[in-house]
């Protein structure tokens, strides 16, 4: 490939992996505020079909957004509360609201399904955009792909640069030291409950009006929240990390298509499932990373180890266990 074919490919990659982004950094906070939200599939299904069905209707994209967003956080609110305030398993109450949100998604969204509706227009930088090469893959893109690259340098800057970020962290961490400096372990997990979810909605929102826009059955986001989930372990719950992730498996989704064409003998579903497996063959890596044994191994081979220490990662220590004042 010249040039400018790899810039129109990594252009992809970037446009691709835009909602994947919003949902795996809309997880990371809620994960680092100690908090598992096992709903994504469902709540990022039911926000694309809301966002849709409010464009459509309002003629409004941003409308469209708006109420995704605000839809990824009423989920997340209702797994927030019953885990943390009626101490009920934060997996069971995730599987039974992803399995709810995606049914209602379909049932909803049915008569709407496979209508033309408005979806967001290409928005180039001026200067930026006619860069040779980052100009293509960067800066010629929509308003959500600026958005998810945005919010990766800002939700790194707040979790290790402010006050704010510190007690997001702490609370994941030891919730009773947080309790003991005055402030409430609870509302603060509730309030970043609701931030991851409207990252969450955002995302569920960037597919329907501009990843693949529409709705339909399926809608092309199915499975999306599972992967997020697995970025949040592949970056060790580190925001930078986890978009590498999401780029690797948007590259992994690209490629695919690209390979279709070169290696037409070859079944396309096996380019479309090559990802998934892909990606849970690095998550045993990251397992690996953290067991001691292997570790003494990794230092006779120092080629091996920076690679190592970029997979390896410690969930947050209080990660899934609901804060309980003495």
């Amino acid at each position: 490939m010249n040039e400018f074919q790899v810039s129109i490919l990594f252009a992809a990659v970037v446009a691709g992996a835009a909602p994947i982004i919003l949902a795996t950094l809309g997880e990371t906070i809620t994960e680092r505020a100690g908090l598992i939200n096992l709903s994504l599939d469902g709540s990022i299904l039911l926000s694309a079909m809301a966002a849709f069905v409010t464009a459509y209707l309002t003629h409004s994209v941003a409308v469209g957004f708006i109420i995704g967003a605000l839809v990824g956080a009423l989920v997340a609110v209702l797994v927030a509360v019953f885990s943390i305030y009626l101490s009920q398993s934060q997996v069971a109450v995730g599987f039974v609201l992803t399995l709810m949100a995606r049914d209602l998604a379909y049932f909803i969204g049915n008569p709407y399904s496979r209508l033309q509706g408005p979806q967001v227009m290409p928005l180039p930088i001026p200067l930026l955009a006619d860069i040779p090469f980052f100009g293509p893959v960067f800066f010629n893109h929509n308003w959500p792909v600026y958005l998810s690259l945005v919010c990766i340098g800002i939700l790194t800057w707040y979790m290790y640069r402010t006050p704010m970020g510190l007690a997001l962290r702490a609370v994941g961490e030891h919730p009773k030291a947080v309790f003991a400096r005055g402030m409430d372990p609870k509302k603060l997990q509730l309030f970043y409950a609701v931030c991851g979810g409207l990252l969450v909605g955002l995302a569920g929102a960037t597919f329907s009006l501009s990843t693949k826009p529409g709705w339909g059955r399926p809608q092309g986001a199915e499975g999306t929240g599972w992967i997020a989930l697995a970025l949040v372990i592949f970056g060790g719950w580190h925001p930078v990390k986890a978009a590498i992730g999401a780029y690797l498996f948007s590259f992994l989704q690209v490629m695919g298509i690209y390979l279709q064409g070169w290696l037409p003998s070859i079944p396309t579903q096996v380019f479309q499932v090559a990802p998934f497996p892909l990606m849970i063959f690095t998550l045993l890596l990251i397992s690996l990373a953290q067991k001691e044994a292997f570790l003494a191994r990794v230092e006779k081979m120092p080629w091996i180890r920076p690679f190592i220490q970029m997979l390896s990662g410690t969930p947050p220590s209080a990660l899934g266990k609901p804060h309980e004042a003495e």
